[in-house]
């Protein structure tokens, strides 16, 4: 199988249309936007993520805060949010 970016979200796709189960898509899900889409797009009904966290173990913050969710924090994680924390700011910088 080619390695890329979604490269098993076709496969995903094709359990998914020919089974009617409930779908997980994997491999190589790097961005928010690209699992959003692969869920908006029916590939997949969850997306899985494991180097993406590996990498930054704070993906799902993260994500929520590049596709405009609001979240609770704990409140020792709540000190680094845009609002408080200037740096949050540069580190990711609103799209």
């Amino acid at each position: 199988i080619p390695v890329g970016e979604g490269y098993q979200l076709p496969l995903a796709a094709e359990v998914k249309r020919a089974t009617g189960i409930v779908t997980r898509g994997v491999g190589m899900i790097l961005t928010p936007r690209q699992a959003e889409a692969a869920i908006a797009a029916g590939q997949a009904d969850q997306i899985a993520l494991a180097r993406a966290f590996l990498d930054d173990p704070r993906w799902g913050w993260h994500a929520a805060h590049d596709l405009g969710a609001k979240l609770a924090f704990p409140p020792a994680y709540d000190r680094v949010r845009a609002a408080v924390w200037p740096g949050a700011n540069l580190l990711r910088p609103a799209k």
